[in-house]
């Protein structure tokens, strides 16, 4: 399937709906715009959708939201598609953003990942035992 870029009328209706945050982090997911708190994606866009992380209650009150499925068969845990009607109305989508928003300081903070030159060192020294060892094993067997 090809790439799609989100429509502009949709990114500005999302950005326009994000929270004034300074904890929420604006990166790319799947290529697309998304909202992060705590490295927890809790609002993005997907091709010409609007998808947010909510909890079991706000997810049975989103009417029309269907789960959020990046591959087919493959839908994503707590992540919904905002009905497009309601993408179209701002308070609408600033108020499911927040309520994701909300979510989203209800979950763990995901620990990063910092590679520093010791780890890295160590990591290429592993891999060429392996490489090493592997060799060794191949020239055995012949």
């Amino acid at each position: 399937m090809a790439w799609e870029k989100t429509p502009p009328e949709i990114l500005a209706a999302f950005d326009a709906a994000a929270p004034d945050d300074p904890r929420v982090e604006r990166r790319p997911m799947f290529g697309y715009r998304a909202l992060f708190l705590g490295g927890n994606m809790f609002a993005g866009t997907f091709r010409d959708q609007v998808v947010v992380r909510l909890g079991d209650t706000d997810r049975a009150k989103l009417k029309g939201a269907v789960p959020f499925a990046p591959m087919p068969g493959r839908p994503m845990r707590n992540y919904v598609v905002v009905p497009p009607a309601t993408v179209k109305r701002a308070a609408e989508l600033s108020k499911w953003i927040d309520r994701a928003h909300a979510h989203a300081k209800l979950l763990p903070a995901k620990a990063r990942a910092v590679k520093t030159k010791t780890a890295t060192a160590a990591a290429a020294k592993t891999a060429a035992v392996k490489k090493t060892a592997t060799k060794r094993r191949v020239a055995k067997t012949k």
